[in-house]
């Protein structure tokens, strides 16, 4: 007996994470029992990973349309107009269970998978971002996951020839063995040439190029549907191995059949391999399919129909072609040194069929496994720790003693710091489009041959989701939105990575559900429609769950008169502004968290009301020339903010001579991480202008010194030159 010929029992059903409620619907579907490789396709295709089963009925309350929408979600990523016929394609997705087992690995195909989600639609892609989560940086551990996954994201974006332009880097204990790996990848398209993951008529020849299949990566979407234990950790084949060589073969080959015209439609073999691009392509086009696996180019000796179908070997396609325009596709993808393997057709019945050696073993419904997956709504119940919270009040904290010190102990923290020993190690000018570097508070990316720039932030603050969940939400959403602004754009559209500990615990669920309501509600106010994403259950360790980190990925629009901006002064004798209210608490911040165990709230709150007023005023003031330079206030608070400012300065002897001028504490002032502020520099003759904006927009508008002499001084709390600033900030984690 073969493995494709093993009895399907209760044990294996539990074994492939399948509920026995799961396994009577999947009989209902069949009118029989499964065979082992159906039992293989629904266990993938109804995993977490693939369906969304836990999460739909949430996600389903996101705003996702908008007149800038050219596609949601539903496809490979999403697609949103920036005009003259040009779009930009873009999504982020989570790779974090395999980056937590072999974190270089891990990272890398994380990004040859995000890369294929782009260009399978058509799209250059033009940047990558990330954002990374980890552990105690005290811990070896630690040391170990960010020294892989930095180098497994570097080695493959730098292979291919995509530059690394941004990204976050946070440490926290909660991702203590369970590092967060999201990367995000933005490409251009004329919108003409949009390819969509559909095979919409039946008789269209299925066509496989890429690499070879091996065993690699077999399950690899049931893993990433579990929590990590000595027992999943030890499923090393979940994790697939890239090849960014291979990678930019077929990146130029699938442009170049786009661009040719030679096919309907396309999916990369990612999750679930080649069962998920070919039922999903069928299941959307409302068509069957028939595929034979004899014609599988394989790598690896005797491998059974149950690993062919849900191996996830890296950089392998997936295309549906026209039977007449074949021989042309043929010899396009020989010119990249790759060969077209015709599998099987496309039929008009909705069924997929896979047959091998003259047998047929799958013979299943394709939208009833691509569109129909149980739907689940968990039940959700705010965790204890939310109402034993330790909360910061003036009359619990004293003052410190040492303002001087302390500016300097906020700068070096590992989260707060510069992150230049990660994004020296990326090649962010590749394709000479980049404006502005990495260590901004946004990317700035040119579109060749129009005025227009794209600005491209990730941002998220889960320790301000831990505190509270829809306000952290809510303040991704927002803080990103204020990334790019001060950047010089307008904000458009975010794509999203949600990621969150065990959706079967009533608490984690209580966390997402507020989560996605934060997201949603803030995304309708900024008018930023979500254009698709992902979502990452079972992020958990010995010690819990991981902080919910909804990771936000933002694309915002320059075009004149709106222009770059930068982070630096630009000329002594300038008025430092600072835009937003004032600060009232230290609850969330760096400043009490940084090194605490145990977080201390309360978590700020988020007006979007007021950011979005905040948002337009900063726009219009850059719109007409105005600004100088703008920076948000976010990670350390005011103090780093106006440090940051003096060390991104181009003319190293300019800095800043700034006051406090609020009642608050001088802590409070200095280190709060309150929303809605900015600092922005101007020549004194604009004043005038800037206040009556601020003052149309209803946002405060307060000088609060001047750019000078190298360093920083704050009045009244102390003074530090350049070197000491620069020293601080650049202190490595390990």
């Amino acid at each position: 007996m073969t493995i494709d010929e093993t009895r399907v029992t209760s044990p294996l059903v539990e074994e492939h994470g399948l509920t026995e409620q799961e396994y009577e619907q999947l009989k209902a579907i069949l009118g029989r029992e499964p065979t082992f490789p159906e039992l293989g396709v629904f266990s993938v295709m109804w995993s977490e990973h693939c369906s969304y089963k836990n999460s739909k009925p949430l996600l389903r309350t996101l705003p996702t349309k908008g007149p800038q929408v050219v596609q949601g979600p539903g496809e490979n990523a999403g697609v949103v107009s920036i005009g003259d016929g040009l779009a930009i394609v873009f999504k982020i997705e989570s790779h974090n269970h395999p980056s937590a087992v072999e974190p270089y690995a891990g990272a890398a195909t994380g990004v040859g998978g995000i890369l294929r989600d782009i260009f399978t639609m058509g799209a250059r892609p033009i940047a990558m971002l990330d954002s990374l989560r980890f552990g105690d940086p005290r811990s070896a551990r630690t040391a170990y996951l960010t020294g892989g996954v930095v180098s497994g994201i570097a080695d493959y974006g730098n292979c291919v020839g995509v530059p690394t332009v941004a990204g976050e880097v946070a440490f926290n204990e909660s991702y203590e063995g369970n590092p967060l790996v999201n990367a995000m990848c933005v490409g251009l398209i004329e919108t003409k040439n949009l390819t969509l993951a559909q095979a919409n008529r039946p008789g269209l020849l299925v066509v496989y190029y890429g690499n070879t299949t091996g065993r690699d990566g077999i399950h690899g979407a049931t893993f990433a549907s579990e929590e990590l234990t000595e027992k999943t950790q030890a499923k090393r084949s979940a994790v697939q191995v890239g090849d960014p060589f291979m990678g930019k073969k077929i990146l130029e080959a699938t442009l170049d059949l786009i661009q040719a015209g030679m096919v309907v439609g396309l999916q990369d073999m990612g999750a679930a391999g080649l069962t998920c691009s070919s039922c999903e392509m069928a299941g959307r086009g409302g068509t069957g399919v028939e595929i034979d696996l004899d014609k599988v180019p394989q790598r690896a000796e005797n491998m059974s129909t149950y690993e062919l179908l849900l191996s996830e070997s890296q950089e392998r396609m997936l295309a549906v072609c026209p039977e007449e325009k074949i021989e042309e596709a043929r010899r396009i993808l020989a010119r990249w040194d790759l060969e077209a393997h015709v599998l099987g057709r496309t039929t008009g019945d909705g069924r997929m069929r896979v047959s091998r050696g003259g047998r047929e073993w799958v013979n299943i419904p394709a939208a009833k496994i691509s569109d129909e997956s149980p739907v689940y709504q968990r039940e959700a119940r705010p965790p204890a720790y939310v109402n034993a919270l330790k909360r910061f009040t003036v009359e619990s904290f004293p003052e410190p003693k040492d303002y001087r010190a302390d500016v300097l102990r906020v700068l070096a923290l590992p989260t707060v710091a510069s992150k230049r020993w990660v994004y020296e190690q990326y090649d962010h000018m590749v394709q000479t489009n980049t404006l502005v570097r990495p260590g901004s508070s946004a990317a700035v990316i040119r579109i060749r041959g129009t005025q227009k720039s794209i600005a491209l932030k990730t941002d998220c603050n889960g320790l301000f989701c831990y505190l509270d969940p829809y306000e952290g939400a809510k303040m991704a959403v927002a803080e990103a939105a204020l990334n790019v602004a001060v950047s010089g754009a307008r904000p458009l559209a975010i794509t999203n990575c949600l990621n969150f500990g065990n959706p079967m615990k009533p608490e984690i669920f209580w966390q997402f559900s507020n989560a996605v309501r934060g997201m949603g509600e803030a995304c309708r106010v900024l008018g930023t429609p979500v254009t698709g994403g992902n979502v990452s259950f079972y992020n958990e360790n010995i010690d819990g769950a991981v902080f919910p980190t909804p990771v936000v990925g933002m694309l915002g629009l320059i075009e004149p008169p709106l222009r770059p901006m930068r982070t630096g002064w630009e000329a002594a004798g300038d008025a430092v502004l600072l835009a937003g209210p004032a600060a009232a608490t230290l609850g969330g911040s760096q400043y009490l968290n940084g090194t605490a165990k145990n977080p201390i709230g309360p978590c700020p709150m988020m007006n979007l009301d007021f950011q979005r007023r905040l948002i337009d005023g900063i726009l219009q003031a850059i719109g007409e020339g105005l600004l100088h330079s703008a920076q948000d206030v976010s990670d350390g608070g005011l103090a780093i903010a106006l440090a940051e400012c003096s060390l991104a300065s181009k003319d190293s002897s300019l800095g800043a001579d700034a006051s406090l001028l609020d009642a608050a504490r001088p802590d409070i002032q200095l280190f709060s991480e309150e929303p809605s502020r900015a600092v922005l520099s101007a020549a004194p003759e604009a004043l005038p202008r800037l206040e009556a904006i601020f003052r149309g927009a209803e946002v405060r508008l307060v000088r609060i010194g001047t750019v000078g002499v190298a360093g920083l001084r704050i009045r009244d709390v102390g003074q530090w030159n350049a070197e000491e600033l620069r020293k601080a900030y650049e202190t490595k984690p390990f």
